[in-house]
């Protein structure tokens, strides 16, 4: 049976070996997912002592029908494992371990962004009141409110700031800003009080000439957005920016919303619409010149001198564009297929994407779990994979060959508008899911609105920020600015009459880690593979990770980090928030992760919600059919709910006899473990309570915070006071 079972599964490898290397990225994924997925830090042993172990039978082995192809498939996860958290240690920097300020701050500017009325600056050399060196964060982020006076990159200043550490999950499970922190070496947050202060460049001599040319490229790029602002002062500018140079802060939220709502926020990204009319503009204008003269045209490849002028084009607007991941992903596969024109192959394959997805993992792994790696690699792959269906297909009949090649001219319009839709349809199903788990929303009209708005994208905004780009440095920039401020303003109106229609927007309930990772091996399987049987066995994944949102009942009672803002879960399943105004940021994570647009009314001290919520100077009380779960303000009414409640959640201290019953809480949340465990999810049942805490779903990784904590926070009482430790569960 063994045997047997060997050699089918050879069989099977054999089959698929063309395609063996598609997978390469895939594993290399696997690895740093794992890293990430991790409740602790692996040693720094460990990864290299897999690899090792794996090489030596590797050596051996290669040649054996599946022994060999499984062997180097665990290399390249371990590989990635290892990538992982070599990045981790390779930018590790100070982080601010607790909130500081009000204090003053001497720093160099790096960076300006527009926050729709003020500006968020992002420093570095900083020097933060007492706070000693090795204890200060290598760049900060501090936001301004107003536009003056203006500064740039480079830029000596002092101001009086708040500063805290970045945060973490507003719930166990939800985005991690802390950890993108960490990558980006960002210590600290905060905001500035009153006005900043210019001052003399700092003593120690010039800055080295990366440091200078960063500089000198963020301050383009600042140039450029305000320029664009100055000549479409409305709007327009605003998202003139971001298609530009990917300045987004400017954006107001309503235009925000209108254009993720309508499924067009992928306009604003860099990416290969962007860069690829940036070389093929280069590439074309310049072979077209080299052509015009006989004797280079004869006697010399002017092809490969564009292909090679459009490269360094690419590479110079990708700087310009501030080198997202997006822009990145297609900086590589522009510089792929420029590559291939270069040695005279054809490079519009899946191995293209699978060498470009390996080269962004290689160049920064953590970019994995970021939305844009997967949003835009999701929307390729599936693009490529159709397209070589496609190819298959065009070549069966006459006429569909003459639609799909556009050979009469009558079809071409119709032929351009079918291929518009088939892109558009396939890149929205296949980013749908990732959309889902990262914004928790779906635009079930994107198809309409990109048939509208990306034929006045390619061919009257992205031609016209082109031109005016290259008419900049002469002044005569502002009538390509104009034409793009119109073309901009047509797809604002899509935008905003799409997401007008009824039902614009499904909501989704948060997806699990493990749907996201179903999701992805099951869609990848499908695009990779060539054997129509092989690529159907990922089907029945793919369904399992969209069905994941609804596989668990969502917490009964969601507590804060701090404790100062609660949600409880109605009968109808919505929440009531117990403040409209305190921490706004993390309430919109929990309605958003709840598929829900507006939270319940929390009633006023005397007034009740119908049979489940009830308030008083004292405290609420919140009626569910596990028990009763108080939610005391005061320490009276503290100590009637121990006798009372089966979960008590409150900001007090609670005394180590609230903890003892008969009759005795089984859950009690206070101001202690709130500091020891972060943020709470709270779900009840008749096989008991569990709970998620935000503490846990991190673990002990190098961007999780850890200050120096003694063994009792510092407002608790000594050993053996009454007001200790009572967890109660």
């Amino acid at each position: 049976m063994i045997p047997g079972f060997g050699r089918q599964i050879g069989a099977l490898v054999q089959a698929a070996r063309p395609q063996a290397a598609l997978w390469l990225p895939v594993l290399l994924g696997a690895g740093i997912a794992l890293y990430f997925a991790l409740p602790l830090e692996p040693p720094r042993w460990l990864a290299p002592l897999v690899v090792g172990l794996l090489g030596l039978p590797l050596l051996l082995l290669w040649r054996r029908a599946w022994i060999g192809p499984l062997l180097l498939a665990a290399l390249a996860a371990a590989l990635g494992f290892q990538l992982a958290q070599l990045r981790s240690l390779a930018v590790a920097a100070p982080v601010l371990q607790q909130e500081l300020g009000p204090v003053r701050l001497q720093a160099t500017v790096e960076r300006v962004e527009r926050d729709g009325e003020g500006r968020r600056l992002w420093l570095g050399e900083a020097r933060i009141g007492r706070l000693p060196g090795a204890a200060t964060p290598e760049r900060l982020r501090v936001s301004l409110r107003g536009l003056e006076p203006e500064v740039g990159p480079g830029d000596r200043i002092a101001l009086l700031a708040i500063l805290r550490p970045p945060p973490g999950p507003a719930t166990p499970g939800a985005y991690d800003f802390a950890r993108r922190a960490w990558f980006l070496r960002l210590g600290a947050v905060g905001f500035a009080l009153g006005k900043l202060e210019r001052l003399a460049p700092a003593a120690g001599g010039e800055p080295g000439l990366g440091a200078r040319l960063t500089r000198w490229r963020d301050g383009l790029r600042q140039a450029i957005a305000e320029r664009a602002l100055a000549v479409l002062p409305d709007r327009r500018g605003a998202v003139a920016a971001a298609l530009t140079v990917g300045e987004r802060g400017a954006i107001s939220e309503p235009d925000l919303a209108a254009l993720r709502n309508s499924g067009l926020a992928h306009l604003l990204a860099i990416s290969g619409l962007h860069l690829g009319l940036a070389a093929g503009a280069v590439f074309f204008a310049l072979r077209a010149g080299l052509a015009a003269v006989p004797a280079l045209a004869l006697t010399r490849p002017i092809k490969k001198w564009a292909a090679a002028a459009a490269l360094a084009a690419a590479f110079g607007y990708l700087q310009l564009a501030g080198a997202s991941v997006t822009a990145q992903r297609a900086f590589v596969m522009v510089g792929l297929v420029l590559l291939a024109v270069l040695l005279d192959r054809t490079a519009l394959t899946l191995r293209l994407v699978a060498w470009a997805a390996a080269a962004v993992l290689l160049l920064a792994p953590e970019s994995l779990v970021s939305a844009s790696f997967q949003l835009s690699f999701a929307a390729v792959v599936a693009l490529v994979a159709a397209w070589e269906l496609w190819r298959g297909w065009r070549e069966r009949g006459r006429g569909l060959r003459a639609l799909a090649r556009g050979e009469s001219l009558w079809l071409r319009p119709l032929g351009y508008l079918a291929a518009l839709a088939f892109t558009s349809l396939i890149a929205g199903l296949a980013t749908a899911p990732f959309a889902a788990y990262h914004f928790n929303r779906l635009a079930l009209y994107g198809l309409v609105a990109n048939l509208l708005a990306v034929p006045v994208a390619a061919f009257l905004v992205m031609p016209a920020a082109l031109l005016a780009l290259l008419a900049m440095p002469v002044g005569l920039d502002a009538p390509f600015l104009w034409l793009l401020g119109e073309g901009i303003r047509a797809i604002l109106w899509v935008a905003g009459m799409v997401a007008g229609w009824p039902s614009a927007v499904a909501l989704v309930p948060a997806m699990p880690g493990w749907g996201l990772a179903a999701v992805a091996l099951g869609g990848l399987w499908l695009c990779l593979w060539k054997p129509p049987a092989l690529r159907l066995l990922g089907l029945p994944l793919l369904l399992l990770g969209l069905a994941s949102p609804w596989t668990r009942r969502p917490p009964d009672l969601l507590v804060a980090e701090d404790g100062r803002l609660v949600a409880v879960r109605g009968a109808g399943g919505g929440l009531a928030l117990s403040s409209g105004r305190r921490a706004r940021f993390v309430a919109e994570q929990w309605l958003r992760r709840a598929a829900l647009d507006e939270g319940l009314d929390w009633p006023d001290a005397g007034a009740s919600v119908p049979d489940w919520l009830r308030c008083d100077g004292y405290g609420c009380l919140y009626e569910t059919r596990w028990g009763r779960i108080a939610l005391p303000e005061d320490a009276m009414a503290l100590l009637e709910d121990c006798r009372a409640a089966r979960v008590i959640v409150t900001t007090l201290s609670v005394p180590r006899a609230c903890g003892q019953g008969p009759p005795a809480p089984q859950l009690i949340v206070d101001r202690w473990r709130l500091w020891r465990e972060g943020g709470q999810a709270i779900r009840l049942s008749a096989a008991g309570i569990s709970v998620e805490t935000t503490r846990e779903a991190r673990g002990e990784r190098p961007w999780v915070r850890r200050s120096d904590r003694p063994r009792r926070p510092p407002w608790a009482a000594p050993e053996g006071a009454e007001d200790g430790d009572a967890e109660g569960d």
